[in-house]
């Protein structure tokens, strides 16, 4: 988006709220509005200089991410120095972070180009996501734009010999997605080879590069993988057509077998050899009622390493491609991601832990030693104030078997006596999984404000198994807010826990559930904070990009159909607003694809319009949530100021 157009949206999007907020006839309270640069805030109170202070430790803990390994032994991260996560090269252990990327703008994704001192990343411009991708040459220290402008690009592969590069390619308001090809040198190459409606991507190149592993997906529940040949671009099925699901894939060296993950009559999803040839699956990992979060081939091909997701925390194994004798890797308890190999004997990746923010590290099998690369401050705080969650289950409304179904939950609590007010956050997703890993919100919250933070998987939630995730489809939708509501009701027995005190907070889909339970429990909360979360079923979906729309209908439900357009109304926040008399904070991105502005705006009018209290937050330069430091600092005293007053902190 260019200057000019961005400028004319923002200018819009503050027209838009005038006319949905400020000139309504209703009563209601008077709206204060302040502007400071991109950000807009009504009802807001200023921020008193002891809460900025105290804040700013916190707000200046960083992490490290794991981009990749470059060919002369050194490593690649994504950290944050000044406003948004920008590159980094790393060349020795606990070496310094020298910066190679200079944007406001965040830099997203990170692939290392093989045989080479380049890399492809990604960035977008204001939270829009219509990520554009761009080579980075580490001897030379130049850019290059790869990608179109003004269209979405994702899921970018190398070639073997890291000569080509394929991606997918959406444009706004069309569910068609473009598998795209090119030689990398040669930007002007780019050429189509396929093209279909849904949410199609690619994970491999075969070793001959002719080739492109495909996949299509449908669900959490539900995808498809397949090959396509590039030059004629011939599509052709791999898997069943069952309700099954996939991730990932490669590959093997002698490009015959295709490893990767399915459910495939299992609760929990497992990896497979798959035969090209006779289209047999063989199992190469055990049984386990935990998930294999992912997969990934040494250079050879020879070993496999896999990591499984064991109730929120991490867990990593190495085999051989015919999953004989695995052998768990000793990390640290918590949890990991962004695995790479480097070559056959060296595995990296990112670690974080509830009391350590994230860092990158890497994993040597000729000596199974561990090597930490990087130890991102923690801004001044002592780590040993730092909370350990404790896992527990509380029992909600239905049950399994004859016995209250469980829920789980991450409940971190003050180490002072007496009653504390709780914050219940909820994730997005909605098939996200809430996990142990390092959140400065919540240490703040725990330490400086004395609340008990619980953080549930409820139904829905990925990680306990497919027909846990899929307990709050369509009308299910509000046995997930039951959960809460049991959660709000289990609380309220702790004799630790202020039960008039309770509030909750969430994004996205989490935000959906906050102005759901206000609207269901409003008597007992004390409030919500709802961070770009959606209002209305409808009209989210009405609005959302048009690459989105048909892969959220699957799990919200079409609003086309016209029994489940009335569930969804019923149920809509938007429709039942009169019922929350509590406060409410709704802070929203202008430019988010996802959950439009329009979401909160309507909302925070309805609720205005019914004589309620509302704060609300606007970034003209975000989209599905805050990614700059400046606004993320506004958003995090916000949020301080708006507990302190609904908890009567002082």
């Amino acid at each position: 988006m260019s200057n000019k157009k961005f400028a004319l949206f923002c200018a819009g999007a503050v027209i838009a709220l005038n006319c949905c907020i400020f000139h309504t006839t209703y009563a209601q309270e008077a709206v204060k509005e302040v502007k400071k640069g991109n950000l807009i805030t009504q009802n807001v109170p200023e921020t008193p200089a002891d809460i900025k202070e105290r804040l700013i430790q916190y707000q200046n803990v960083r992490g490290a991410g794991l981009a990749g390994f470059t060919p002369d032994g050194g490593v690649l991260i994504t950290t944050r120095f000044a406003q948004t996560n920008q590159v980094h090269l790393v060349k020795a252990p606990l070496g310094a972070r020298n910066q190679v990327t200079f944007y406001d703008e965040r830099v997203l994704s990170v692939e290392t180009r093989p045989h080479s001192k380049q890399f492809v990343f990604s960035k977008d411009t204001g939270g829009d996501e219509f990520f554009q991708y761009f080579l980075y040459d580490l001897e030379t220290g130049k850019t290059k734009q790869l990608t179109e402008a003004g269209t979405r690009n994702e899921g970018l592969i190398f070639s073997k010999d890291g000569k080509k590069i394929a991606y997918s390619v959406s444009r706004s308001g069309s569910p068609t997605r473009e598998i795209m090809v090119m030689d990398i040198d040669n930007p002007a190459s780019a050429k189509m080879v396929y093209k279909a409606d849904g949410g199609y991507g690619v994970y491999d190149f075969s070793p001959d590069g002719k080739k492109l592993l495909m996949g299509k997906y449908i669900s959490i529940q539900k995808s498809e993988r397949g090959i396509l040949d590039i030059d004629s671009g011939t599509y052709t099925p791999i898997t069943p057509k069952l309700e099954v699901s996939y991730d990932g894939g490669s590959f093997s060296n002698d490009g015959n077998t295709i490893y990767l993950t399915t459910d495939e009559n299992s609760q929990f999803a497992y990896g497979v050899a798959l035969d090209l040839k006779t289209e047999k699956r063989t199992r190469i990992t055990p049984v386990q009622n935990w998930d294999v979060a992912g997969m990934a081939l040494s250079e050879n091909g020879d070993e496999l390493l896999y990591v499984v997701n064991e109730g929120g925390f991490s867990k990593a194994y190495l085999t051989d491609t015919k999953g004989t004798a695995p052998k768990e890797l000793a990390i640290p308890n918590g949890v990991a991601g962004d695995f790479k190999w480097d070559g056959n004997d060296k595995i990296g990746f990112t670690l974080s832990t509830a009391t350590s923010s994230s860092d990158a590290f890497v994993y040597s099998l000729a000596d199974n030693k561990i090597t930490r690369w990087t130890e991102s401050e923690i801004g001044g705080l002592n780590p040993k104030t730092f909370i350990e969650p404790k896992l527990i289950n509380y029992p909600t409304f239905d049950k399994v078997n004859g016995k209250q179904r469980q829920i789980p939950a991450f409940v971190y609590e003050p180490t002072t006596a007496g009653k504390h007010p709780v914050i219940i956050s909820i994730h997005g997703g909605p098939e996200s999984q809430s996990t142990p890993s390092f959140s400065s919100a919540y240490q703040y919250w725990v330490n400086e404000l004395g609340a008990i933070v619980v953080v549930p998987n409820v139904r829905g939630s990925n990680g306990y198994g497919k027909e846990y995730v899929s307990l709050d489809n369509g009308f299910k939708r509000e046995d997930s807010v039951k959960d809460i509501g049991a959660l709000i009701d289990y609380l309220g027995t702790l004799p630790n826990v202020d039960k008039d005190k309770i509030a909750v907070y969430g994004g996205s889909y989490g935000g959906y559930m906050v102005l759901a339970s206000m609207t269901n429990f409003n008597d007992k909360l004390a409030g919500g904070v709802d961070i770009v979360g959606i209002s209305n079923f409808v009209t989210f979906l009405k609005n959302t990009q048009g690459y989105r729309a048909d892969l959220r209908r699957v799990e919200y439900g079409d609003e086309r159909d016209p029994k489940m357009r009335e569930f969804q109304e019923k149920i809509a926040p938007l429709n039942n607003a009169q019922k929350i008399t509590k406060p409410m904070f709704i802070i929203q991105g202008a430019n988010d694809p996802r959950v439009p502005h329009t979401e909160a705006e309507q909302m925070v009018a309805k609720i205005r319009a019914n004589g309620g209290k509302v704060w609300y937050m606007l970034a003209l330069d975000e989209g599905h949530g805050f990614s700059k430091k400046n606004n993320r600092d506004a958003q995090r005293e916000a949020e301080t100021l708006f507990f302190k007053e609904i908890f009567g902190i002082k």
